[in-house]
């Protein structure tokens, strides 16, 4: 096996281990609500509802782990240990602002929420009492995402995972204890408040462990004295006298340069959680069977990018690593065997789904008429591996590239797609029953089809030709 080929496994398994866990938090919390003692159904939707909540609130700060992992990936390939230490704590201080803002804004939020989800009001009065809790671990959630990205663009994907496990795992066993209670002891549990509880008890236990790894693990890079020289084996020195480290021109592009990404992947998540929302919005109406038949089919669609996804973030990680070694030809490499083994899982996964489909339905839901309805629709979970790989492979390698703004344009226009797609197959194919549904499932595929194509073209443009640029 190649030196590149070891590298990208080195960074994309754990980043696919730590992946694999997220599901299992929010089952595990379906799961704790579904043995309390009130209304199981209603707990449930109270858990569904409260976690949407939070899915809207931080899906729009994802660029504290993108923008960060990307910028550091590059600071790291020039050796520049002093820039990896801002990009962090610059990160950080972002994300505990942002946090602050969200907890002053979590009344009109959750307002606005309820104008858009229309629910029980039992359901809504449980979704706020689980809100109204987690919602005090916004500032350990976002940091954790800064944490995320630093590890990241540090090349250092097992510790990101290490963290994301010990949340997972504190989470699981929090929430069922505080819930329930525990066994052969006197404290029987808190009911669902526990559920929330123990979210906020595992993410704060997250960011105690990143503080800890950063502190411990990179001590000489973080806590460089300024002025002084880097300590031997590093590679840089920080030249003698220069009581600020770098000039005040530098930092000031820095900042101006980190607003900019962090700018435009904020327009790139707006645009993608439009999307998920339009499309979770239009089959709301094709009725409960069908709508169920899509959520599930969302949800198979997404397994195969927890593997995919590691290889974006390899990609990522190297692409950044090897623009601030200012070295194409290792770039070049880079890309064509990150695609390789993101295309390879792709196609793994299109047998998976052709064998297994439908008996992943059933394992999903037991729901006769949901799985028979699926029937039909099989086809597009089969295609998705080879549509999504390609989006999301590029968006991993424009990402450690920072070159956001084709990113950014990029999703612009796939949202635009997605609607173009649907209201003109609406108006000219007047379609009717199931060819509704396949019509929604087009116009997703226009929109990951659009992003990947476009980003295709812009490469050679964007990323290899303009290694050395500061733009």
């Amino acid at each position: 096996m190649r030196t590149i080929d070891k590298e990208i496994l080195r960074l994309a398994l754990p980043s696919i281990l730590a992946n694999i866990t997220v599901p299992l938090v929010g089952m595990v919390d379906i799961a704790v609500a579904g043995h309390l003692s009130a209304s199981a159904a209603a707990l449930i939707g109270g858990i569904s509802v409260g976690s949407l909540m939070f899915d809207m609130l931080y899906w729009n700060f994802g660029f504290l782990r993108a923008g960060t992992g990307g910028m550091t990936a590059q600071a790291y390939g020039r050796e520049d240990w002093q820039e990896c230490r801002t990009h962090l704590f610059r990160a950080v201080g972002t994300a505990l602002l942002i946090s602050l803002a969200l907890l002053m804004v979590q009344w009109p939020f959750q307002k606005l929420v309820f104008l858009l989800v229309d629910c029980s009001a039992e359901v809504k009065s449980l979704a706020l009492k689980y809100f109204f809790i987690r919602i005090w671990a916004a500032p350990a959630t976002l940091s954790l995402m800064a944490f995320r990205g630093w590890f990241i663009g540090m090349q250092d994907t097992f510790s990101s995972m290490l963290t994301d496990v010990i949340v997972n795992g504190v989470n699981i066993l929090a929430s069922i204890f505080l819930a329930l209670g525990i066994p052969g002891t006197a404290f029987k549990g808190i009911g669902f408040s526990g559920i929330a509880w123990g979210t906020i008890l595992a993410q704060y236990t997250g960011l105690f462990f990143a503080t800890g790894v950063v502190a411990v693990k990179y001590r000489q890079k973080v806590r460089l004295p300024v002025g002084t020289g880097v300590p031997v084996g590093t590679g840089v020195t920080v030249p003698d006298g220069n009581v600020t480290g770098r000039p005040f021109t530098a930092r000031k592009a820095s900042m101006r340069r980190f607003f900019a990404v962090n700018g435009d992947l904020f327009i790139r998540s707006l645009c993608l959680m439009v999307v998920y929302l339009a499309f979770t919005a239009i089959s709301a109406k094709f009725g409960d069977v069908l709508l169920a038949m899509c959520s599930v089919m969302m949800k198979l669609m997404m397994i195969f990018s927890f593997f995919t996804d590691g290889f974006a973030f390899a990609g990522e990680a190297l692409t950044g690593r090897f623009i601030g070694m200012e070295r194409p030809e290792l770039l070049r490499e880079g890309v064509r065997h990150t695609f390789a083994w993101s295309l390879g899982i792709g196609m793994m996964f299109v047998a998976i789904y052709l064998l297994f489909g439908m008996g992943m339905f059933r394992m999903m839901t037991s729901d006769s008429s949901v799985v028979g309805s699926a029937q039909g629709f099989l086809p597009w979970l089969v295609l998705m591996p080879l549509v999504g790989s390609t989006a999301f492979t590029w968006d991993g390698i424009y990402t450690g590239a920072t070159r956001t703004k084709p990113l950014r344009n990029s999703t612009i226009g796939c949202m635009i797609a997605f609607f173009l797609v649907w209201f003109l197959g609406l108006m000219l194919l007047k379609p009717q029953g199931n060819s509704l549904v396949h019509l929604l499932f087009a116009a997703y595929y226009s929109h990951l089809i659009f992003r990947s194509v476009y980003l295709t073209v812009k490469y050679p443009s964007s990323i290899p030709s303009r290694i050395g640029s500061s733009e």
